[in-house]
């Protein structure tokens, strides 16, 4: 468990206080635009830069980015693309489903195979280290951490899943979401928060409760409308 009371100091108080209005402003706009805009896809086009800046946000205050760190980045985001990959290309891991043109290029978009953007990958990490800081506030043992971290992240998919069609992120197979998808997500969360608590990099960083929850309502709301 880490004390997130312990007060901050000055400076990194300022640069927190920044860093939570941009992180407000993202998502007000993207909100705004998306749901009262006569031309959403002129919003929907910076949605990969919005995950991009809110990922060097969080960068910004987790401290000892050291190698073990960088390493869990880039396991989670290889798992990442790599489930993806095989679920849009197989059916075997979420259920039957393609991506859209909102989060920008895809790589290995030729014949035989669909391709996957590489920003699922970035969402990956930037999803499995938001839930896994965010129970680092009960003080709970490892399993139930892993396994509240991992209904943290189903929780903020199945907000995300009803919006996603409508706005071009992927598409399911006759427009339903199969329960497969959630499962797999649980069981592949599992996996993920697992190799995050292993990990020894320092597990605290201020931003964190604030994106979380902002995303949860950008999308619950947008699903709501």
């Amino acid at each position: 468990m880490v004390d997130y009371t312990e007060p901050l100091p000055a400076a990194t108080n300022r640069r927190l206080r920044v860093a939570q209005g941009l992180v407000l402003l993202f998502h007000f706009t993207g909100f705004v635009g998306l749901a009262f805009s006569n031309n959403p896809d002129f919003y929907l086009r910076f949605t990969p830069l919005t995950l991009g800046l809110t990922a060097l946000l969080l960068l910004w205050f987790q401290p000892g980015r050291n190698a073990s760190f960088w390493g869990f980045c880039l396991t989670v985001a290889l798992l990442g693309f790599g489930a993806e990959f095989v679920g849009v290309n197989t059916g075997r891991f979420f259920g039957h489903y393609t991506y859209g043109d909102t989060l920008g290029f895809k790589l290995f978009d030729s014949q035989p195979f669909k391709g996957v953007p590489p920003m699922i990958a970035l969402n990956w990490v930037v999803t499995t280290y938001l839930c896994g800081m965010l129970v680092r506030y009960l003080p709970l043992g490892e399993l139930p951490r892993i396994l509240l971290a991992a209904a943290l992240m189903v929780g903020l998919d199945a907000c995300m899943e009803p919006v996603a069609g409508r706005f071009d992120f992927w598409h399911w197979s006759a427009n339903v979401i199969p329960f497969q998808n959630f499962r797999d997500w649980f069981i592949f969360a599992c996996i993920l928060q697992m190799l995050f608590n292993r990990t020894t990099f320092p597990k605290r960083n201020p931003l964190v409760p604030l994106v979380y929850i902002t995303q949860l309502l950008f999308f619950f709301l947008l699903g709501a409308l």
